[in-house]
């Protein structure tokens, strides 16, 4: 079939299978031109399928050797429907890990089920026998608790006060003035239940249970904080309450996993255009102004020139890890710069319609978000009839 975007309300419905395992390819070959460095022989990946999961995935196969096992919710494609981004991506991954001599391996169904968990489990006693990293990095919408069946759904929203702010639609490029009521207290608890640490937990019990976690073994999980521009609506919202859940998660496993002398770290990670954030009203016209100031001082990066920097130069450095004082790695270092924040502070004040091409890079943001679904790519001859 011919697959052109089918995009409504800033989510892509579709994805193109050409485009998806060319960017795939395109970040492989990134990880290929920088120094490799000493990881993990064995790594799960629970979200291993798009964004910084596949970026992990691919930052520590290519650039470490690293076998890997990725479990994510992702579907193959019908006669009607193209398949979903993920799977594209994670079959395209697999594929070319195959040739480079690595091991990988998919699995398909729900993270957040004891099913899946114990598929996983089976799976790293087959190829591994352990794992010496464990990268937490769903985002759903939707979590159904195993333990009582009952399906929790996450919101964002601002918490006390309704949130008014300027955004931009990146599709129409047109700037709007938006307004987010506040989450009523029903719609907090939710929330952290689906975004917060609790199900990374269940992982590790799992894991650790039934004896596949190496010594020294870590577990890592993405957070973000963000700017004061962003805090009402993220830092201080409803998903901000689930990160922060999520951060003392984390505390708490490092305590646990002690007894293997391991350690959970949090990453904070810089704002990239995810399929989550572009339906984040603020999010877009925020990125679109970062992307151009961070350009302009040498420091922009994607998710796989963050997750390379992360794993080579942090992580897996030879170096004790650099935390900040509540013990997070800052991959947002640069993004949080005084000045980046400051030029960042002083254009989100004068954006206008008239100038906001001129002041943000719309174009870019515009860019990543159609090549997350595999459009968008100059290579790519989008007329053509491909097989999905």
């Amino acid at each position: 079939m011919v697959v052109k975007p089918m995009i409504r309300n800033n989510i892509c419905m579709n994805a193109h299978p050409e485009g998806l395992r060319l960017h795939v390819k395109q970040q492989i070959e990134y990880v290929k031109k920088q120094k490799p460095f000493k990881g993990p022989a064995h790594v799960l990946i629970i979200g291993g399928s798009a964004g910084y999961g596949l970026a992990s995935r691919i930052a520590l196969a290519f650039g470490a050797g690293s076998g890997t096992v990725s479990v994510a919710y992702e579907k193959p494609a019908s006669e009607k429907r193209t398949a979903t981004v993920g799977w594209y991506a994670s079959e395209t991954f697999v594929e070319e890990a195959k040739n480079a001599g690595l091991v990988a391996e998919n699995i398909y169904g729900d993270a957040f089920s004891n099913e899946v968990k114990e598929q996983t489990i089976g799976k790293i006693k087959e190829l591994f026998g352990t794992v010496d990293l464990v990268v937490y990095s769903l985002a759903s919408g939707v979590r159904t608790d195993p333990k009582t069946g009952v399906q929790y759904r996450s919101v964002l929203k601002p918490i006390g006060q309704p949130y008014h702010a300027k955004s931009v639609n990146p599709l129409t490029g047109e700037l709007q003035e938006v307004d987010i009521a506040p989450a009523a207290p029903e719609e907090i608890e939710p929330t952290v239940k689906v975004m917060g640490g609790e199900d990374w937990e269940l992982w590790i019990d799992a894991l650790q249970k039934a004896g596949v976690l190496a010594r020294g073994v870590i577990t890592l999980a993405y957070s973000y904080i963000g700017p004061e521009l962003t805090r009402a609506v993220y830092r201080d919202g409803t998903i901000g309450k689930a990160k922060e859940h999520l951060e003392a998660t984390a505390k708490h496993l490092s305590k646990k996993l002690s007894l293997l002398q391991g350690k959970a770290y949090i990453s904070v990670n810089k704002a990239v255009v995810t399929r989550a954030s572009a339906v984040i009203p603020v999010v877009p016209l925020y990125l679109a102004i970062l992307f151009k100031v961070m350009k302009e001082k040498g420091l922009h990066e994607g998710c796989i020139e963050q997750m390379y920097r992360l794993f080579a130069t942090k992580l897996y450095a030879g170096i004790e890890v650099p935390v900040d004082e509540e013990g997070r790695i800052r991959m947002d270092d640069w993004e949080m710069r005084e000045d980046v924040q400051a030029e960042v502070d002083r254009r989100w004040k004068q954006v206008t319609q008239e100038n906001l091409r001129k002041l943000s890079d719309l174009e870019q943001y515009t860019q990543d978000f159609l090549n997350l679904h595999g459009f968008g790519f100059p290579e790519i001859d989008y007329e053509k009839d491909v097989s999905v």
